[in-house]
């Protein structure tokens, strides 16, 4: 009886956390999701979407910079609590700017920050727990929570452009929160105790902050977010305004960015143990590379969703292999050096999405895609540096 109960917790255990990663994805792509609601209800111009992004690359490096401690203190499960929590926020104040558009460009601006909290504290739990909890399969249980953030950044876009095509946009946001403000009490009391004094213990000795080899791991990380955020921060408006595909062919080809990047993740889950991930992280940049140079080439709504799916499944494996990378590196602090990839993650990503949108003045979309190969190319040299370093060596090999 014992042994069955534990099993069942263990599920339930299992089910919150991976609903949790899937629901981390959903608003995440909810404000870019809602590019055009924003552009046209909240009457935001080029510079303000753009700079939209600024407050949630802010607020995620500062959350995720704490998170790893905070884990420490307070355990794993009310910090993925309040991660949700925040996210609830965010979302609510997507709403607020529908519903009061003379002052939505502040509550967009408050709504990405908190959702910058949000997402940079659930760094910690959302990479430390699967392995915790899926011990005999760490990196394919971590590739699989990436898969679950992954899925609802899939989904977000299609629920979308549905809601928005029926006037009804708000509920989506307002079904987040819902489901965020269930979900973070469900937290707390499905997810073990027993995992809390893990995430409370300090690791002897130097903190991965004070090795080059986590520098290095972090600067990749950063080059990469680089490609991942101008591939997905303006491919609404790139369809749709500058191919001219409408709002239904333009989500579908975000959607058809983060169903390749679901479609990689669960591949790349799926041949880790076989392959190793040496292999599959080298051969993601230059498939990102391809991607960027077909892009200027799309004409029709078909070329854009071909387009977009190859960076999608590029983008695919390429961040949850850097974990898992760092996390053979330094198996003691996973929590922090997660919180500290996902800091250098959204920094990227961040940075990706605001560039665009002071040099679109400049230049085309297709242009700046085209340029953007530089991104992946510099990741590519940045892997090989990784894989060449002596200090991460012995991670790469406990790694394959």
């Amino acid at each position: 009886m014992q042994a069955e109960a534990h099993q069942k917790a263990s599920r339930l255990a299992i089910a919150t956390l991976y609903a949790s990663t899937v629901l981390q994805g959903l608003t995440l792509v909810s404000y870019p999701a809602l590019a055009g609601v924003l552009r046209t209800t909240v009457g935001l111009d080029d510079a303000q979407y753009g700079a939209s992004f600024l407050p949630q690359v802010v607020a995620t490096a500062l959350a995720a910079l704490g998170g790893g401690a905070l884990a420490r203190r307070l355990a794993l499960r009310p910090v993925l609590a309040l991660a949700l929590v925040l996210n609830a926020i965010a979302e609510l104040l997507l709403v607020a700017s529908g519903v009061w558009p003379a002052a939505g460009f502040p509550l967009v601006l408050a709504g990405t920050a908190s959702l910058g909290l949000g997402f940079g504290l659930s760094a910690a739990p959302l990479n430390a727990l699967p392995g915790r909890l899926l011990p005999a399969r760490r990196e394919s249980a971590l590739v699989a929570a990436h898969a679950g953030i992954g899925a609802g950044l899939a989904l977000g876009p299609v629920l979308a452009a549905a809601l928005a095509a029926a006037g009804r946009w708000q509920l989506l946001p307002a079904g987040l929160a819902i489901a965020a403000s269930l979900l973070a009490p469900g937290a707390l009391v499905a997810l073990p105790r027993s995992d809390d004094a893990p995430a409370r213990t300090a690791r002897a000795g130097r903190s991965p902050a004070a090795t080059g080899a986590f520098w290095l791991l972090a600067a990749t990380a950063v080059v990469y977010a680089l490609a991942e955020g101008t591939f997905s921060g303006w491919a609404v408006i790139y369809l749709s305004e500058d191919r001219g595909l409408g709002g239904a062919s333009a989500a579908l080809g975000l959607t058809a960015f983060w169903t390749a990047l679901v479609a990689g993740r669960i591949a790349v889950a799926a041949l880790v143990e076989r392959l190793g991930t040496l292999r599959l992280w080298l051969a993601l940049p230059p498939l990102m590379i391809a991607a960027f140079l077909c892009l200027p080439h799309v004409r029709t709504a078909a070329g854009g969703v071909l387009a977009f799916a190859l960076a999608g499944f590029a983008c695919s494996g390429f961040f949850p292999l850097t974990v898992a990378r760092a996390a053979a590196r330094y198996p003691d602090d996973v929590a922090a050096v997660s919180s500290l990839l996902v800091a250098a993650l959204m920094l990227g990503v961040g940075l990706g999405s605001f560039t665009v949108g002071p040099l679109r003045a400049a230049l085309p979309l297709a242009d700046l895609y085209e340029l953007a190969a530089l991104y992946p190319a510099l990741a590519f040299v940045l892997a090989l540096a990784n894989c060449r370093a002596p200090s991460v060596r012995l991670a790469l090999e406990r790694a394959r």
